[in-house]
């Protein structure tokens, strides 16, 4: 396992904010207390120091797993003790059916901007969020714009795309730093976690992200402007596009990839 003097001071950094009342976490985010739900607060500076990390690859995959269990069941049991978001698996599986749960994640897009003919982008085989050095999996849906010079700007509308909530949730984590060059794949994404599925959603290629870790969204609300970051997203060989992944999480605490795509098709559209 490799350690860089770079990881060390971010690390530093964040454990003496602690001591002055703020947080400033890795990769420049910072999080915004929120004195109502101080352990949710906790649970955002931990998620979002432990992605960086396996990202950056300072720490093993097993000890990545064993710590990210322990924040999704400790979210898991925080939002559960309140009556509102406690749901069987039954009542889950009506809300995805319904129609009126989710909100397509682009505004003024329909399900024909999703990639290929029947959603067939997504690859949930070979998936570990832990092992940064594995590749060939897409277990996630790419949703495109109209954008033929590549200019971040929605042909249609002349201004940047917005990326939106699919269902209500808690702002775990966000990237804004991604600079081109980087190697890093996603861009400046954004982690969502949704109590009522107890799952998570990742946008990742934005531009300019609009939300902050322990903010709550609702679904339809803007999280971002689409973009281009992001190793492979930001190479001309590639259209510019959301990447949407969703991932369930198991009794054991750990995530299992989901196809999004039956939910996109019935997910509320919002007009430009």
């Amino acid at each position: 396992m490799k350690i860089d003097l770079t990881w060390f001071m971010r690390v530093a950094g964040i454990i003496g904010a602690l001591f002055i009342g703020g947080l400033t976490v890795a990769s420049s985010q910072v999080v915004s207390s929120n004195d109502a739900s101080p352990t949710l607060y906790a649970y955002c500076q931990q998620f979002q120091i432990l992605y960086i990390r396996i990202r950056e690859q300072t720490i093993t995959p097993d000890s990545a797993r064993l710590q990210f269990s322990h924040i999704m069941h400790g979210l898991q049991d925080r939002f559960h003790s309140q009556e509102s978001y406690r749901q069987d698996s039954l009542q889950q599986d009506s809300l995805r059916r319904t129609g009126l749960y989710f909100s397509f994640p682009i505004r003024g897009y329909t399900t024909s901007a999703i990639g290929g003919t029947h959603g067939e982008g997504y690859r949930g085989r070979g998936f570990d969020l832990f092992d940064y050095n594995v590749r060939g999996s897409h277990p996630a849906q790419d949703i495109f714009i109209a954008d033929r010079n590549q200019n971040i700007i929605d042909d249609a509308t002349g201004k940047p795309a917005d990326i939106l909530s699919m269902s209500n949730g808690l702002v775990l984590a966000i990237e804004t730093d991604w600079k081109p060059g980087s190697e890093y794949r996603g861009g400046n994404w954004i982690w969502v976690y949704d109590p009522i599925l107890n799952g998570l959603f990742y946008y990742a290629h934005n531009n300019e992200v609009t939300v902050r870790p322990g903010q709550w969204v609702a679904s339809g609300q803007k999280l971002a402007e689409m973009g281009r970051t992001g190793f492979n997203a930001y190479k001309t060989r590639s259209p510019t596009h959301l990447h949407l992944m969703y991932l369930q999480i198991q009794p054991n605490g750990l995530p299992a990839p989901l196809n999004t795509y039956q939910w996109l098709l019935a997910a509320k559209l919002t007009k430009k």
